[in-house]
């Protein structure tokens, strides 16, 4: 049986083939550790060509949903399909097309790069180690092949873990927190590797807790909270909803400017801090309000922006119960 495909614009905007049947689809996802909910009724779906964000700070219920989606733990209500394929937790079968790491990749420390693909190609019959040469120079460490592992930096580790993800050719490439405790360098050339896989036409789900991580690669984003969904759309929808920043002002008197800022118009959800004045508002609101308060003889030491839209955003979606309740609803 042959599917249609349609064409739709990918995450960079080129257009790619997008499969109307998604390559990930939680229904109902429940997974309890005593009375936590780390995942809870989480229902959410990954498209063919998608770079889908799971975004959410640690202790989200990111990794849960990995560790079930790879059938390493079931789920407690519930199910999850991939490319269509459901009732496969814990069988091989499930893992068909599918590849990635969970946490940290490991390897055998005292063995080359090359030797541990050999080996890892070895172990799983399906894939070929005349692909190794390829896959190194893929993720940039042709000239580490035959170094040892434990010579390695942690990113040189994450990168050999793609690799060895790759040789299995999946369509659907998963990644636990790819940048995490990465130096901006390697930040920069993770966040390349993943774009350039995407262009190949691979899905790509990858969890952070970084939002600008995932506005920079991703086209897709799901934020979890304690285990929820508080957002699930395109990084279009979410950018749509990211319309105030949150400000920091410092004056000679924090005291009276708070009260000025809690009454002028635009500007929302003041709070003061032992570093200043917190607010959210937006460019022309924050110039009437400076105006404002120099017109009142207090003076402005510092104006700055410490997080983008974006951050607010996120901040508000997994921070307070209202807050949280709100954007799911």
């Amino acid at each position: 049986m042959t599917a249609q495909t349609t064409h739709t614009a990918g995450a960079g905007g080129s257009d790619v083939a997008e499969d109307p049947v998604p390559v990930v689809r939680a229904v109902g996802l429940v997974k309890r550790y005593g009375d936590l909910a780390a995942v809870d009724g989480v229902d959410l779906t990954v498209p063919a060509g998608a770079v889908y964000g799971l975004l959410g700070p640690n202790g989200a219920g990111k990794t849960t949903f990995m560790r079930i989606l790879f059938g390493l733990i079931r789920p407690d209500e519930g199910r999850i399909e991939l490319f269509g394929r459901s009732e496969l937790a814990g069988r091989v079968e499930a893992l068909e097309d599918v590849a990635g790491f969970v946490e940290t990749p490991r390897f055998y420390p005292y063995m080359s790069a090359r030797a541990n693909l050999e080996a890892l190609a070895t172990l799983d019959r399906r894939v070929s180690a005349d692909r190794i040469p390829e896959l190194l120079e893929q993720v940039e460490l042709t000239d580490r092949a035959r170094s040892k592992v434990g010579e390695f930096s942690y990113g040189m580790v994450q990168r050999l873990g793609v690799a060895a993800a790759l040789m299995r050719s999946p369509r659907l490439l998963v990644l636990d927190e790819p940048t995490n405790g990465l130096d901006p360098a390697g930040i920069r050339d993770m966040r390349a590797l993943i774009s350039r896989l995407a262009s190949t036409g691979i899905t790509v789900l990858l969890s952070s807790h970084n939002m600008l991580e995932v506005e920079e690669v991703c086209g897709h984003v799901a934020i979890m909270r304690r285990g929820r969904l508080a957002f699930d759309g395109s990084m279009a929808e979410l950018r749509a909803m990211a319309q105030d920043v949150e400000y920091r002002l410092v004056t000679g008197d924090d005291a009276r400017a708070a009260d000025v800022c809690r009454g002028a118009p635009g500007v929302s959800n003041v709070r003061t801090a032992t570093d200043g004045i917190r607010l959210d508002s937006r460019p022309g609101p924050v110039e009437a309000l400076t105006a404002r308060l120099g017109a009142m003889g207090i003076g402005i030491r510092q104006l700055e922006l410490p997080i983008t839209a974006l951050e607010t955003l996120f901040f508000r979606l997994t921070e307070g119960d209202a807050a949280g309740e709100a954007a799911a609803a």
